[in-house]
Formats: structure tokens, C-alpha cells, sequence
């Protein structure tokens, strides 16, 4: 058991409802990560994303936001401080606001890969 153990719960709970029409790729004990279901002709399968417990945070990957930079217009300061690369977000702790804004974002994601097709 880490320190981050409970912030990585937190951010599990995020990603788990979507587990029903995503596909499991990894449940372990600090990392969770979904697939969509989706398939290119070369058999490349699209991730959605993940959570995972590292050395000094747990970071929170969403892959959509890569896709489609324009969700992370009207990011809050807070969250965009987070931010590591183009999808990832690290946390060695959370608070309510950042867990809801990071829930909207999460389902707007969602939204995204749903109306392209790739859910």
C-alpha cells in the first residue's frame, strides 16, 4: 500500500463508470486503464485512459483531450498547473472542486470518442 493509494482511488472512481461500454485493459492495485473499443484496420486499439500510482503522484491520463484539445479551454488554473504533456494530469492530493471539474472533463471526453465513433 502507497501514500497515493487514496488519491488513486479517487481518480479511479472517475474512469470506472465508463468501464461498461470501454474495455478493461489493466485493474491492479494502483494502475486502471481503458481501451476503447475500437479498432483501426491495422489492429491498433485507441486508449482512453487511465490511472496510475507512480514514484511521487498519480497520474490521471485522458486521452480524448489529446485528441481534442479544445475540451481543456476553460480549464480551471488549478488543473491546468497539473497538467504533464498533452493528456496527463498528475495529483499527489485532490479536492472537491478539482475532482468535479476533472469528472466533467472526463465525460465530455467521453462524449467526444462516442460521437466519432470510437465508442
Amino acid at each position: 500500500m502507497s501514500g497515493f493509494d487514496p488519491v488513486f482511488e479517487q481518480l479511479k472512481t472517475i474512469m470506472k463508470p465508463y468501464q461498461n461500454e470501454l474495455v478493461v485493459k489493466t485493474d491492479e492495485p494502483g494502475h486502471y486503464s481503458l481501451n476503447t473499443p475500437f479498432k483501426r484496420p491495422d489492429s491498433y486499439v485507441l486508449w482512453f485512459g487511465g490511472v496510475q500510482i507512480k514514484k511521487n503522484y498519480v497520474s490521471y491520463h485522458l486521452m480524448p483531450v489529446y485528441g481534442y484539445p479544445e475540451l481543456l479551454q476553460g480549464i480551471s488554473p488549478e488543473l491546468k498547473k497539473r497538467m504533464q504533456g498533452k493528456s496527463c494530469f498528475n495529483f499527489k492530493k485532490l479536492d472537491d472542486a478539482l475532482l468535479e471539474e476533472l469528472k466533467a472533463l472526463t465525460q465530455k471526453g467521453f462524449e467526444c470518442f462516442k460521437h466519432e465513433g470510437l465508442v
